[in-house]
């Protein structure tokens, strides 16, 4: 799971949600009551959509798995909690199926203060709960909040794991690509690979080995990362 950022909406669909929620105000609406406004309301969740592929990393992954396409608009809190959220923007994530599904979502988790213990990525930083291994795939949570994410969103599965670990071994080659031909003044082929580097799947993969190389000090950085030309190309892509 990544940091992203919250775009601002056009002002149409920002009227059109904001009449929405004042009328399920309005109605007092219960859970089953704004599903339904919700599902029937195609103009609005489609502009959702849109705004939504524009936030998501790669090209429209799901905001809580990375590797799988966000197929599904997801309520962060959900609707049978807060119905009268259903047309928030801030309650509004991509999802791909499994992460959006009643089985996941039956449970919303909340510390003693009420405070949720899921992690929105767009409004929670996660590397202050998550700490992903990229040798091994596996994330380890540094809060309660971090522990309930891996948790509910069943982060750690092993078809999770083994595709960050290939996404680690993958990623490591192009940034190896990327050295040769920026040494060798290959300039077309640099700025190919550069933009398949950024919609590579699994996109907390490579912000960990962003976040290894400007955190952790060069030599250990480097032997997690798998040797100094790694560490070189991640300069070039992004200067520290």
């Amino acid at each position: 799971m990544i940091r992203l950022g919250r775009t601002g909406l056009p002002a149409d669909l920002a009227e059109k949600l904001t009449q929405k929620t004042d009328e399920l105000t309005r109605i007092a609406a219960d859970g089953e009551t704004a599903r339904s406004e919700w599902k029937s309301a195609g103009t609005c969740r489609k502009g959702v959509r849109e705004q939504l592929d524009l936030m998501a990393a790669g090209i429209n992954r799901c905001m809580y798995r990375g590797d799988s396409m966000g197929t599904d608009i997801d309520h962060f809190e959900p609707l049978f909690l807060a119905p009268l959220r259903a047309f928030s923007w801030p309650n509004h994530l991509l999802a791909c199926s499994h992460c959006n599904s009643h089985e996941e979502r039956e449970t919303f988790p909340r510390d003693s203060g009420g405070d949720p213990l899921l992690i929105d990525p767009t409004s929670d930083e996660p590397t202050e709960h998550l700490r992903l291994a990229p040798s091994t795939g596996e994330y380890q949570g540094m809060t309660p909040q971090g522990r309930e994410t891996i948790e509910v969103f069943g982060l750690n599965r092993t078809s999770l794991t083994l595709g960050r670990r290939a996404a680690f071994v993958n990623t490591k080659n192009i940034l190896r690509s990327y050295l040769r031909q920026c040494e060798e003044g290959l300039v077309d082929q640099a700025s190919e690979t550069a933009t398949a580097f950024g919609y590579h799947p699994f996109a907390d993969v490579r912000e960990t080995m962003l976040w290894i190389r400007g955190h952790i000090e060069p030599e250990p950085a480097r032997i997690v990362l798998g040797g100094r030309d790694i560490v070189r190309a991640l300069d070039l892509l992004s200067p520290p």
